[in-house]
């Protein structure tokens, strides 16, 4: 009596702790309208870009469209974050009645995420480190070595995580091969 009292509680406990991932589910929501605060930011770049296009130098121009697509990698990082962390940990997607649904949506487990969402960390910092490079006359030194610091401290850990993965997926592959009938433990 008293375990099955035990084994209910534990299913009820159980279900619910499954039923909590959709308390992310608003996370993912929110992600989606900031990608709407992008675009709005893009616009208004984009418009002033526009507007100054003869009178600019050549080097504002192309820090306008580096800003430009500093938004768009961002908007594009946040993509990835909503579809992935949505299907790794709240639901898969329904894509069949989409054509045009890209396969990379539906193929990317928590490590390629990390995996991408550094890389366009690194294309981010490098934006910045590349614009603050452009405008050098008007940053300090102080700051251009925070920058390249920074940027190396990212492009570091995006080489190191990439390096991790892959030698945890080579002992995960031997593990998995040496227990399986043709790996030689039968």
């Amino acid at each position: 009596m008293l375990t099955r009292g035990r084994e209910r509680t534990e299913t009820l406990l159980e279900k619910a702790l499954f039923a909590s991932r959709w308390l992310l589910a608003p996370f993912y929501m929110g992600l989606a309208l900031s990608i709407g605060i992008l675009l709005i930011k893009f616009v208004q770049e984009l418009f002033q870009l526009a507007v100054k296009t003869f009178a600019a130098s050549e080097a504002d121009i192309i820090l306008g469209v580096l800003t430009l697509v500093d938004l768009s990698l961002t908007g594009s990082l946040l993509l990835i974050v909503i579809f992935s962390g949505y299907e790794n940990f709240v639901s898969k997607i329904d894509h069949s009645g989409h054509r045009d649904w890209p396969q990379w949506m539906a193929s990317i487990d928590f490590t390629t995420l990390k995996i991408k969402l550094l890389g366009s960390i690194v294309a981010i910092s490098a934006i910045q480190l590349l614009k603050q490079f452009m405008a050098v006359r008007t940053v300090s030194d102080r700051d251009l070595a925070w920058y390249a610091i920074i940027h190396v401290v990212f492009v570091v850990s995006s080489v190191l995580l990439a390096l991790s993965d892959r030698l945890s997926g080579e002992s995960k592959t031997k593990t998995e091969a040496s227990h399986s009938p043709e790996g030689g433990n039968s």
